[in-house]
């Protein structure tokens, strides 16, 4: 390639969308790496990565506060990235997709998740963001998760450009187990679904306990290690899985209710958590209540 040609290619590179793929498992996450893949081999963005440097699984918005943020270059194919310690700010304009994690978000999911967290992040400073999760089975069926989400990147990056994106929200996409015979797309509502978790003693000062990376995955699963014999006043517990909770809801748009019937579910998120309507005139009583109160023990 001689020096023109190269000069409009890089003029070309620098002049097409960016898409800025971040998560909470780590630069080294194999749903990420997936993804910058395909939107890379799509040659039609500007593909930037910064994600952690290590698994910050469900900080959801964790913040870096005293300690000065640590950046470190990362080879990617196709892609400029860094690693870093924390993320926090707005750093570009063009699309940030947080994912692709392994797991759900659905329902009180997104509570937790650092996925959708690094999504409403930079929602929060006015970037049109999308989080992604896959409930898969193998690893090998994240690749595919990739590939099947790709049309709605596409459809996003094109509102975008045309100036036609809502700015009200962001979305939270879940990606069903048989990614490969997805009924579709569906948006829907955010549930009530969540697994509870409990703790359990251990002796263990690195107890195995299922990472956000491997949970619901055909890998080896981690051994108990390092016993602890530092003190005996120390009790040491292990994050353990209680029960999952399924509340009733009417409708046939909740999220988990549809991830489970195999769509790649579409939910619209804001920045808010906003408390059920019903409920603001109980409160408006009680506060007249305790103003009542207060004024006959004077």
């Amino acid at each position: 390639m001689d020096s023109s040609a190269a000069s409009a290619a890089a003029a070309a590179a620098a002049a097409a969308p960016v898409v800025l793929v971040t998560n909470d498992d780590g630069i080294d996450a194999p749903g990420l790496r997936f993804l910058v893949g395909q939107l890379v081999a799509a040659r039609r963005y500007r593909v930037l990565v910064c994600a952690p440097d290590t698994d910050r699984s469900g900080v959801s918005h964790s913040i870096t506060w005293r300690p000065a943020l640590r950046c470190k270059r990362v080879d990617i194919d196709g892609a400029t990235a860094f690693a870093a310690s924390g993320i926090s700010g707005k750093l570009f304009d063009g699309l940030v997709v947080s994912g692709i994690n392994v797991g759900n978000n659905c329902g009180c999911h997104v509570i937790y998740s650092g996925t959708v967290g690094g999504a409403r992040e930079a929602f929060l400073y006015g970037i049109p963001s999308l989080a992604m999760v896959a409930s898969q089975s193998s690893v090998n069926d994240l690749k595919v998760a990739a590939e099947v989400v790709m049309p709605l990147i596409n459809t996003v990056m094109a509102e975008i450009k045309n100036g036609t994106y809502p700015q009200g929200s962001f979305l939270n996409i879940d990606i069903p187990t048989d990614a490969a015979h997805h009924k579709g797309y569906k948006i829907t509502k955010q549930g009530r679904y969540m697994a509870r978790i409990g703790w359990e003693q251990t002796v263990y000062k690195k107890p195995a306990v299922e990472s956000y990376q491997t949970a619901n995955m055909d890998v080896d699963s981690e051994k108990d290690s390092e016993v602890d014999t530092s003190s005996e006043n120390d009790l040491l517990f292990k994050r353990v899985l209680v029960r999952r909770s399924y509340d009733e809801e009417e409708g046939d748009d909740i999220d988990h209710k549809c991830l489970v019937d195999g769509y790649i579910t579409v939910t619209p998120l804001g920045a808010l958590s906003h408390a059920e309507a019903d409920v603001i005139p109980y409160y408006k009583a009680c506060l007249s209540r305790l103003y009542d109160l207060s004024s006959s023990s004077l």
